[in-house]
């Protein structure tokens, strides 16, 4: 049985996202990824205004008439969603917590997929592979999906996207497209994202807290990390540990998001307590523009 108080967060995610990805997304979406490629579907007539490059010589030919090839997009796409359940997320400042901010963000994207008729699976992990579910469509295998996120215990404090992503790259064989969510809070993860990068459409989310750059000025300060728990005081009266503070989070920053724009991954960065609406309906937008060119 399913505890009470589990469905009725299911519930209220439910109703919340599927609305947003079907009155505001869903057409973004689907103009902003593209199925596996194009299908011959049939040789008919040519007709004015056809294009003449599309002219099949053989059938001309044989058949004394132009003919023309006729192809159409194969549609169908499988989503995956690969999402970081450390220790970390359950971080938050804002009334809310990154694993809330990621558990919303997910049943967007897979019911926007799922509007368009395509497959959504799940993998998640922490510093092991703590849940698979296999693409599958449909609204009830959705349901599925949030509820592992809304419920899952991990067994794992840290975190270890290369391997996640190891391990994606042996399950899922076929090109789809697959959103990484994490805070990204580890090392040695960019060889495995070029490896992954090179044969599927991968998207990296990067969800954050605002106190993780911005230090409050409340005194002496006990943190402890949520993945090593290792104990850092910090007086936060000092403007000096205010600034260091705030400018190591500005590097690690900006060393993530410039090499992901050399390397020409898609980073879409989200905090805590923020709508993510307009931030990724621009996303789909940018996305959308650049297909075209």
């Amino acid at each position: 049985m399913i505890p009470t108080e589990l469905l009725r967060k299911i519930r209220r995610i439910e109703i919340a996202t599927s609305r947003l990805a079907s009155e505001l997304l869903a057409g973004q979406y689907h103009s902003a990824f593209k199925g596996r490629g194009i299908e011959f579907e049939e040789v008919r007539l040519y007709q004015p205004g056809d294009d003449v490059r599309s002219i099949d010589w053989n059938v001309t030919a044989r058949a004394g008439d132009a003919h023309v090839k006729v192809f159409r997009e194969e549609r169908e796409l499988t989503v995956m969603l690969i999402v970081d359940m450390s220790a970390s997320q359950g971080f938050g400042t804002n009334e809310q917590t990154k694993r809330e901010l990621l558990t919303e963000l997910c049943a967007t994207l897979a019911f926007s997929a799922i509007r368009n008729n395509d497959k959504v699976g799940l993998l998640a992990f922490t510093d092991r592979i703590e849940k698979f579910v296999p693409p599958r469509k449909g609204s009830r295998h959705v349901l599925r999906v949030i509820r592992e996120l809304l419920a899952h215990k991990p067994q794992g404090q840290g975190t270890d996207i290369a391997m996640a992503l190891e391990y994606f790259r042996h399950v899922q064989r076929r090109r789809c497209t697959a959103f990484l969510v994490s805070d990204f809070q580890d090392d040695g993860w960019e060889q495995a994202i070029r490896v992954v990068r090179r044969k599927h459409d991968l998207v990296a989310i990067d969800v954050g807290d605002r106190r993780e750059s911005e230090l409050p000025n409340v005194g002496l300060l006990e943190i402890r990390d949520a993945e090593s728990g290792e104990l850092t005081l910090l007086d936060t009266s000092s403007r000096g540990v205010r600034a260091a503070w705030a400018t190591q989070a500005t590097k690690d920053e900006a060393r993530r998001t410039g090499w992901m724009r050399r390397h020409r991954i898609d980073r879409l960065p989200l905090l805590t307590g923020e709508s993510f609406v307009e931030t990724l309906s621009s996303f789909f937008r940018r996305r959308e523009a650049r297909m075209e060119h």
